[in-house]
């Protein structure tokens, strides 16, 4: 008895655990969009859950989330929490910003952005090509941090 309850808490610890550090979001993009594809295969590559859904026209989607247009790029991921990933943000980003307690507590922050679509970041490779970029912490007020700092190709990962 006492080895079947000592299994128990050991499989419920483990399914919190799970739970914890499982990825999952919910993506919106365009249906013609080539790189937004890439981005999904980058995500699952790195062992993040996605469904995509298509649509034609993204921007009151956006605006719904709160990310302002300068912040905007070509597709959206929500996590179940409700936290947004805009465009060609790395799975190593979201990941690191989902485990972080106090930037998931901060009721202030809505999520992560890469505006525009940069040479190079992940679902846009072009050959060597390569522009540095910023990953910005997006905040409700419409302001944003500078959450990390690309500048390699290979930082991304």
């Amino acid at each position: 008895m006492r080895k079947l309850f000592l299994m128990l808490v050991l499989w419920v610890m483990s399914a919190v655990a799970y739970g914890k550090s499982h990825i999952e979001l919910e993506v919106f993009k365009s249906p013609t969009c080539g790189c937004c594809e890439r981005w999904l295969n980058h995500l699952t590559a790195q062992g993040i859950s996605h469904q995509a859904t298509d649509l034609n026209y993204l921007g009151s989607l956006k605006n719904k989330f709160g990310i302002k247009q300068n912040y905007q790029s070509c597709h959206t991921g929500v996590s179940k929490d409700g936290f947004v990933f805009e465009g060609h943000v790395p799975a190593k980003f979201i990941k690191r910003f989902l485990q972080d307690e106090t930037l998931t507590q901060d009721s202030n922050n809505i999520g992560l952005s890469v505006p525009a679509m940069p040479i190079g970041s992940v679902g846009m490779e072009m050959g060597e090509r390569f522009m540095p970029f910023q990953v910005l912490l997006l905040k409700k007020d419409g302001s944003y941090e500078v959450f990390a700092e690309v500048s390699r190709y290979e930082e991304q990962f």
